[in-house]
């Protein structure tokens, strides 16, 4: 009996399996899209969270070796004044003796 159906009925089944089928295919569309936004927020996350375990690590480093300057400074200073302290007439001469040369190669 099928063969003898109106075809007005005919398209109207069509139309609405079609309809079916777009609903379909928009919610698998829909679902994949959200699936790939929580994907690229969760990896977001992670570089986030790496990006600032090594930022923390960078600043640890920098931190470490400002001490380490500082304290080399320090030292340094110390030791020159104790040089100086110690070796007076030849530290003057020492300086005098610079402050001829750089006035010399300066004066060409």
């Amino acid at each position: 009996m099928d063969e003898y159906q109106n075809p007005d009925e005919m398209a109207e089944t069509g139309k609405d399996q079609l309809r079916a089928v777009a609903d379909n295919v928009k919610e698998a569309a829909s679902a994949k899209a959200e699936d790939i936004r929580q994907a690229a927020g969760q990896k977001a996350d992670e570089l986030r969270s790496a990006m600032q375990g090594k930022a923390q690590e960078l600043k640890e480093s920098a931190q470490t070796t400002w001490s380490d300057i500082r304290f080399k400074a320090k030292r340094s200073q110390a030791e020159g004044e104790a040089y100086v302290r110690d070796n007076p007439i030849k530290a003057l001469l020492m300086g005098l003796g610079l402050g001829f040369l750089i006035g010399l190669l300066l004066r060409k």
